[in-house]
C-alpha cells in the first residue's frame, strides 16, 4: 500500500561512479552500513544534497551527490582512516563541518601524555580545500547542521552552523567569510567565531530541514515540547510550547532525529530514548507521534497528538506475529493529508490528520497488506521531510506515497465497511487530482450500489469528492463543510482499539501569530477549532433547507406572476451555477441530458447556494466575501458535474446510445443497470437534499418507461422514485401512437401530472380524453370565479346552438355563456375554449359512453 519510488541508490549513483572515476582507489566497494563497509550515507541536506563517506586503504573521503545535476563531487579527504559520525555542508558549498570519532587507544600509544578526546568537530574550507579549524574536542558525540536560510541573495558571505551535543546542549556558530584572489573563500577571524546557546537540558531533538525549525523536548516537572524557529537574519526564537503527558520518563538517553545517521553508534544505545516524530504541513497542521514502552509481546501502543485539533488518540494494536517488536523500528511518514505509522512486518496505519475524529476514516492494514517490499526486512529506516525515506542498510532514498493500484485493489476486494470507507475517502481525497483514479472509483461505486452496508456509497462519494476538490483552499473549512454522512462509528477496526484525550492548550508566542505562512495557518486553525467546538452544529447540513424549498416551489408554481424578492434572489444564484455548468463541452457529451428548465431543481440549486453562503459567512467570514461567493458557486456546480460524470461512466461502460430515448422499444439489461444506478443517485440526493443536473429526471423517467412494467412504472411515480417532467411527457405524447395500451399509459400519466403542468400538457395531446379534461378544467375554473347576478334573458344565438333538449346540459351551457358575457375582458382567456366547445365535448363523450360512437 505504501509506494516507495527510488530517488537515490548508493550503488548506482555513487559506487559505480567511484569505481570508474577513481581507479587508483578502487577496492571492494559495497553499500554495507557496517564499520568495515566502504561507502555509506551520512547526511541529507535541505536541498536534497546527499553526503557520504568512503574509505580507501589508508584514507577516508567525504563526497556529495547533487540530485539535480546527478553529479558526484569530492569534498574532503582525510589522510587516515577516520569514523565520520556527522557532517554538513553549507548552502554555498564553501564550508564543510565534520564530527569524527578518535581512537583513544591508538593515540595514547603514540603520545601517552597527551589527553585525547573521543569526538572531534572540525570546520573545513573547501572552496578550495584550505584551512581546518577545530570547533569542539569533547568526549560526547556532537552532530553538526548548517542552516539553509530562505534567501535569494546569492552573494551571502556568512554561514550559520548548529552543534548538537549528546550532553544536552545546542550551539549556533556564526561564521563570517571573505573572498581572496577572486575565488578563494576563507573564514574571517577564525579564532573568534561568535556563537549563541540555542537550547540546553533537553532529552530529545528533531530538525525540520525544510522549514528550518528545531523541536526539542524539555523534561522538568512535566514534559514540554518546544519549537525554535530560525530566521534568514540568523536570529532564532521559541514560538511554541506544548505540554505533553508521555508514557515514560524520557531522561535516560538523548535521542536526535533528522541530524543524519551515526553508523558507529552502539546498537543498544540506538534502541534507547524516546521514539518520537513531529510532522507538520503547509496547511497549518501539526502532529506529534510517539511510541509507548512494550508491556506485552502481543501488543504495542502509540499516540498521535493532533495539535491543530486539540486532542490526541492512542492506538493499541494486537500483533499477529510472535516475538517482541523493536519499537525503535517504528517510523512515521508525513503524507500531508495522512500520517503513515509503520512497524515493519506488523502493521501500516494511514491516519487521517484532517478528520481524525472517526477511526473508520483512517486505514489500518496488517499482515501481507502492510508489507513494504521495497525495504529490506531488517532495515533501519529514517523518515525525512517531504515524505522522503532513507533505507540505511541498502543505501537508498525513496519518495513515499500511497499506492493507487493497491488502494483501488483494496476497494474492490475488501468486504469490511471500515476498510471500504477508509479506502474510499483516501482514494477520493488523497488522489483527487488524478482523473483516472476518480474514474475508476466511479466504476467501482456503480458496480457496488446494491451492496448493503452501514453507509451509502453514493452519498459518501459525493461529499468526499466535493470536499476533496476544495480542501486545499483553507484548513478551516474542515469543520464547516460536510465530508461524510457518518456521525458516529459503531463498528470495530480489526486488531485496533483507540482512546481519545484532550491536549493541554499550547502556548503560541505573539510573534508566531503575526508571521505569514505556516505559523499564521496554525494559529488560525487552533483559534477556529476553539470557536467551532463551542458553536452548535458548525457543519453545514443541506437537508435542513427542505421546508424552505417546498415553500419556494409552491410560490414558483402559483398562478401569480409576481415573484418575491427571495425567489428572485434564489433564481439569480441558479443562473450563476448553470453558467458554469453550461461550459461543459456540449459537442462531446456522452449522456443525453435534456436541456430543460426544471423548476424543482432550479429552486434547489439557488437555495443551496444561498444557505451555504450564509453558513460560511457566519463561521469563516475571515475568508472574505469574494472568496466565499466563488467557493459556494463552484461547490454546487462541481456537485452537478460529479453526477454527470457518474452517468457518463455508466454510459460508456455499457456502450449506450441515444436510442434509449425512443419509447417504442423495450429496455436492455444495460439500460436497466443504468436505471438502477440513477435510482440510487436520486435516493442519495434526496436523503441529503442535494440538487441534480438539468435533465436528470427526464432521462431517468425515460429509462423507467423502457425498463419497467407499466404498473411498476406508475408505482414508482406514485412513490416519488420517478418524477414527471414537461420534457418527458411531451416526448411521450409525440413518440407513442394512440393504440389502446399507449392511450392507457398516456392517460395514467396525465392523471398524475400536477395541475399547473397538466393544463399545459393537455393542449399538446390531440385526443378526446385531453379535450374532455380541457373542458372539465375550463368549467371548473370558470364557475369558481366570482359571478355577478345572472341575467334572465336568452339570446337567439344561444338558442341556435342549444338544440338538444337534454335539460342538464342545456342549463350548463346557458350558465357558461352567461358567465362569458359578463367577463370584463373577453380576450382574457388564452385557451380556445368556450361554452360551445364544452357542449360539443360533453355530447361526444356521452355518445362514446353509450356505445354509439367509437373513440
Amino acid at each position: 500500500m505504501l509506494n516507495l519510488r527510488s530517488t537515490f541508490d548508493l550503488q548506482k549513483d555513487v559506487i559505480q561512479i567511484l569505481e570508474r572515476d577513481y581507479p587508483a582507489k578502487r577496492t571492494e566497494y559495497s553499500a554495507s552500513s557496517k564499520v568495515e563497509g566502504q561507502v555509506q550515507i551520512v547526511h541529507i541536506e535541505r536541498d536534497g544534497h546527499i553526503l557520504y563517506e568512503w574509505k580507501g586503504t589508508s584514507e577516508t573521503s567525504i563526497g556529495g551527490y547533487d540530485p539535480f545535476t546527478k553529479q558526484n563531487k569530492l569534498l574532503f579527504t582525510f589522510d587516515k582512516e577516520v569514523c565520520v559520525i556527522s557532517c554538513s555542508v553549507n548552502k554555498e558549498r564553501t564550508l564543510l563541518a565534520v564530527s569524527i570519532l578518535q581512537d583513544k587507544k591508538r593515540s595514547t600509544i603514540n603520545e601517552p601524555l597527551r589527553a585525547v578526546s573521543k569526538c572531534l568537530t572540525l570546520l573545513i574550507e573547501i572552496h578550495p580545500i584550505n584551512n581546518t579549524k577545530v570547533l569542539k574536542a569533547v568526549d560526547s558525540r556532537v552532530r553538526v547542521q548548517f542552516l539553509y536560510p530562505h534567501s535569494e541573495n546569492t552573494a551571502v558571505l556568512e554561514s550559520h552552523l548548529l552543534l548538537i551535543s549528546e550532553d544536552s546542549y545546542i550551539e549556533q556558530f556564526h561564521i563570517s567569510l571573505s573572498t581572496e584572489e577572486g575565488y578563494r573563500v576563507v573564514i574571517k577571524n577564525s579564532d573568534r567565531l561568535a556563537k549563541d546557546r540555542v537550547a540546553e537540558d533537553f532529552t530529545w531533538a528533531q530538525w525540520d530541514a525544510q522549514a528550518q525549525r528545531l523541536f526539542i523536548l524539555v523534561v522538568t516537572k512535566q514534559s514540554c515540547l518546544k519549537c525554535i524557529q530560525f530566521y534568514p537574519e540568523h536570529n532564532f526564537e521559541t514560538l511554541l510550547e506544548l505540554p505533553l503527558v508521555l508514557p515514560t520518563n524520557p531522561t535516560t538517553t538523548v535521542r536526535l532525529v533528522n541530524f543524519g545517521y551515526d553508523h558507529y553508534q552502539e546498537e543498544k544505545k540506538a534502541d534507547e530514548g524516546l521514539n518520537m516524530h513531529v510532522l507538520t504541513s503547509k496547511t497549518g497542521s501539526m502532529c506529534v507521534c510517539y511510541s509507548h514502552p512494550v508491556r506485552a509481546t502481543e501488543e504495542v501502543s502509540y499516540t498521535v497528538a493532533f495539535v491543530h485539533r486539540g486532542y490526541s488518540k492512542t492506538f493499541t494494536v494486537a500483533l499477529e506475529g510472535a516475538g517482541a517488536p523493536l519499537l525503535n523500528q517504528m517510523f512515521c511518514i508525513n503524507l500531508d493529508f495522512y500520517v503513515a505509522v509503520c512497524l515493519p512486518g506488523h502493521y501500516l496505519h494511514f491516519i487521517n490528520t484532517r478528520h481524525p475524529d472517526l477511526a473508520c476514516h483512517s486505514l489500518f492494514l496488517s499482515g501481507e497488506d502492510a508489507s513494504i517490499h521495497s525495504l529490506n526486512p531488517n532495515s533501519t529506516v529514517l523518515s525525512l521531510s517531504e515524505a522522503m525515506v532513507l533505507d540505511v542498510q541498502a543505501g537508498k532514498v525513496f519518495k513515499a506515497s500511497i499506492s493507487q493500484s493497491s488502494l483501488l485493489e483494496l476497494l474492490y476486494k475488501s468486504r469490511q465497511d471500515c476498510h471500504i470507507l477508509a479506502a474510499l475517502h483516501c482514494a477520493v481525497i488523497y488522489l483527487s487530482s488524478d482523473a483516472d483514479v476518480e474514474l475508476e472509483i466511479m466504476r467501482w461505486m456503480c458496480d457496488n450500489v446494491t451492496r448493503l452496508g452501514n453507509f451509502d456509497h453514493v452519498q459518501e462519494f459525493l461529499l468526499a469528492s466535493l470536499y476533496g476538490k476544495i480542501r486545499l483552499q483553507s484548513l478551516c473549512l474542515d469543520k464547516v463543510l460536510p465530508y461524510t454522512t457518518m456521525v458516529h462509528w459503531e463498528g470495530e477496526i480489526p486488531s485496533v482499539t483507540c482512546t481519545t484525550e484532550l491536549l493541554s492548550q499550547p502556548v503560541l508566542r505573539e510573534k508566531a501569530r503575526n508571521l505569514k505562512g505556516y505559523w499564521e495557518e496554525l494559529h488560525w486553525n487552533m483559534e477556529t477549532m476553539k470557536y467551532l467546538d463551542a458553536v452548535p452544529n458548525p457543519r453545514y447540513k443541506n437537508n435542513l433547507i427542505s421546508g424552505e424549498w417546498t415553500k419556494l416551489l409552491a410560490e414558483m408554481n402559483a398562478e401569480e406572476k409576481k415573484m418575491s424578492t427571495q425567489l428572485r434572489h434564489v433564481l439569480e444564484n441558479t443562473k450563476k451555477v448553470l453558467s458554469i455548468v453550461d461550459t461543459w463541452c456540449l459537442d462531446k457529451r456522452v449522456v443525453p441530458l435534456f436541456q430543460e428548465e426544471d423548476n424543482q431543481q432550479r429552486v434547489l440549486i439557488g437555495l443551496m447556494v444561498d444557505k451555504l453562503r450564509e453558513h460560511l459567512y457566519r463561521h469563516v467570514g475571515h475568508l472574505g466575501k469574494k472568496k466565499i461567493d466563488t467557493l459556494v458557486v463552484n461547490y454546487v456546480a462541481t456537485l452537478l458535474e460529479l453526477v454527470r460524470q457518474i452517468l457518463e461512466t455508466m454510459w460508456i461502460k455499457y456502450s449506450l446510445s441515444f436510442q434509449v430515448l425512443c419509447f417504442k422499444q423495450q429496455g436492455s439489461s444495460a439500460e436497466w443497470a443504468v436505471f438502477h444506478v440513477m435510482s440510487k443517485i436520486l435516493e442519495a440526493a434526496k436523503g441529503l437534499c442535494l440538487p441534480l443536473p438539468p435533465g436528470f429526471h427526464s432521462l431517468h423517467t425515460v429509462l423507467g418507461v423502457r425498463c419497467l412494467p407499466i404498473h411498476t412504472f406508475l408505482l414508482y411515480i406514485d412513490h416519488g422514485v420517478l418524477h414527471l417532467t414537461e420534457t418527458f411527457v411531451t416526448r411521450l405524447l409525440k413518440d407513442l401512437d394512440n393504440s389502446e395500451a399507449n392511450e392507457q399509459l398516456k392517460f395514467s400519466i396525465m392523471n398524475r401530472l400536477p395541475e399547473s403542468l397538466g393544463q399545459k400538457i393537455y393542449q399538446l395531446w390531440d385526443h378526446p380524453i385531453s379535450s374532455a379534461c380541457i373542458a372539465r378544467n375550463y368549467v371548473k375554473n370558470l364557475l369558481a370565479k366570482p359571478q355577478k347576478k345572472q341575467s334572465s334573458y336568452s339570446t337567439e344565438r344561444e338558442r341556435s346552438f342549444l338544440q338538444p333538449e337534454f335539460l342538464p346540459l342545456s342549463y350548463l351551457a346557458k350558465t357558461l355563456s352567461d358567465v362569458e358575457n359578463q367577463a370584463l375582458n373577453p380576450f382574457e382567456e388564452q385557451e380556445n375554449v368556450d361554452a360551445h366547445f364544452v357542449e360539443e365535448i360533453a355530447l361526444k363523450q356521452t355518445f362514446i359512453l353509450m356505445g354509439f360512437e367509437e373513440k
